[in-house]
């Protein structure tokens, strides 16, 4: 229920909100809303620059049994059609391929779904706890192996990592852009494609043709350019003509030379 007090107290309201915005920046009284027992919220039309449909919204309030009404705060606030802010984004999800520069770093998060532990211990056999007089040997753990392969990565690429990787991959090369719909074959036939290693290699390879456009890039197997190994220019035949003989000319010649 609306407050009559504070509901009357619109001077005091306009009072607030031109100490804040100045005089001149607060417009016409838009109305006034209950905010609860004894409080109430009064607009105002904003001239801020910038801020189109915004309002300036004046809170006042009285204590129990008192007719002295106070101001509580005075807050800029979106009206109807307000122009608005977009809606705000951390950094991770701000950024675009390619915003990475030198000497920037791009923290990883633990819970990134493109990443995987890299092992987790599920491979290695149940151990039985020594008896008192008995020792164990020392031995090689899948860790310690893999570490001293090169292959002792925290984590590795998930599912969705290698899932999201190729769905970029095969947009930029793949068998649906107009130079591999122009190639002669395929990059699966290609003296120049160097074959990747993992799940990744059953579809893509990095391309090692100097003058080719995807050189030093990820193509995939089905991809193509005019760089390709085989492509041989074939000049099309031609059929030779037929000698021509004019001998008219040659019996004028030799008359002529007697």
């Amino acid at each position: 229920m609306l407050d009559s007090a504070c509901a009357e107290a619109v001077e005091l309201a306009l009072a607030a909100a031109e100490d804040v915005a100045g005089i001149g920046n607060v417009g016409a009284h838009l109305g006034v809303q209950p905010e609860g027992e004894r409080v109430a919220t009064h607009l105002f039309v904003a001239h801020e620059r910038g801020y189109v449909g915004w309002r300036w919204a004046v809170t006042v309030t009285r204590a129990s049994r008192s007719k002295l009404v106070t101001v509580d705060e005075t807050v800029l606030v979106p009206g109807d059609g307000a122009i608005m802010p977009p809606q705000w984004l951390p950094w991770s999800e701000r950024l675009q391929p390619g915003d990475i520069g030198v000497g920037d770093l791009l923290p990883t998060a633990p819970d990134d779904v493109r990443l995987e532990p890299g092992y987790t211990g599920a491979d290695e056999p149940e151990m039985q706890a020594p008896q008192q007089d008995e020792t164990w040997e020392q031995r090689d753990t899948v860790p310690f192996v893999a570490y001293e392969l090169g292959l002792g990565r925290p984590r590795v690429l998930s599912r969705e990592g290698r899932e999201s990787a190729a769905e970029r991959w095969m947009q930029g090369r793949g068998p649906e852009s107009d130079m591999a719909q122009a190639a002669p074959a395929s990059c699966t036939s290609c003296g120049f494609l160097a074959r990747m290693a993992g799940a990744l290699s059953q579809a893509f390879g990095v391309c090692a043709n100097e003058y080719s456009p995807a050189d030093g890039q990820v193509v995939a197997l089905t991809f193509g350019c005019g760089g390709h190994s085989e492509a041989v220019a074939t000049p099309e035949p031609r059929e030779s003509a037929e000698p021509v003989l004019d001998e008219f000319a040659m019996d004028s010649a030799e008359l002529g030379h007697s």
